[in-house]
């Protein structure tokens, strides 16, 4: 792609010039459905729901009138072993999307938990290689999972929307079963949970490892 300044009346016989559009910085994200571990979700919620009533005091951190865990090696557990590797095959898949396909990489893991109007603060997670999320329960009014648009000076635009160099913040509703990956530093939030029962999610950021690539 080559871009560059022309003069004005370009085409022939003095109409308007064709126009060619090209889309600048693409941020890409990444969602699956885990079809085929939807049988254990039920046996994962009730050992998160277990591990909560161990460990009562959460950890804080963006976690808001809810819970979440003071370990970040929860995927490492051996219970939620399918999952582990499901994540990790979906990071491989989307780092060599990223053009980091023989990056060595580990996992850091824990638990959110959201009781009614429980939510997560605008943040990001700096440093890794990707970030993502996967949902255990999604009870009737919980929140979304919001992306900040991650280009600062749009926010001084005139144009507001989902549309070409418009300013909007995207909303991705949750649902039991889903994988969603994200580059880490996409600043994102988690709306207020308006149901009786906890929202349970699992995130995790996939961090370079000491040694680099694969040989």
């Amino acid at each position: 792609m080559a871009v560059s300044s022309t003069s004005p009346g370009g085409a022939s016989g003095g109409g308007a010039a064709a126009l060619e559009s090209y889309d600048l910085f693409p941020t890409r994200i990444w969602q699956a459905r885990l079809v085929a571990l939807q049988p254990r979700l039920a046996e994962w919620v009730a050992w998160v729901q277990a591990l909560r009533a161990e460990q009562p005091t959460p950890a804080g951190r963006t976690n808001r009138s809810g819970w979440n865990s003071q370990g970040m090696t929860v995927l490492e557990q051996p219970i939620l072993a399918p999952l582990r590797q499901a994540v990790a095959l979906s990071c491989e898949r989307a780092l060599g999307e990223m053009g980091l396909g023989k990056q060595r990489f580990t996992l850091q893991s824990w638990i959110n938990m959201h009781d009614r109007g429980g939510f997560n603060f605008l943040h990001m997670h700096e440093g890794s290689l990707l970030s993502g999320s996967f949902y255990l329960r999604v009870p009737r009014g919980s929140g979304a999972l919001v992306f900040r648009d991650p280009r600062p000076g749009v926010l001084h635009s005139a144009v507001k929307g989902p549309v070409p160099n418009g300013h909007c913040d995207i909303q991705l509703a949750p649902s039991e079963g889903l994988l969603v990956l994200f580059p880490c530093w996409m600043e994102h939030y988690v709306e207020p949970h308006c149901g009786d029962e906890p929202r349970i999610c699992i995130a995790f950021n996939a961090n370079a490892a000491s040694g680099g690539e694969a040989a």
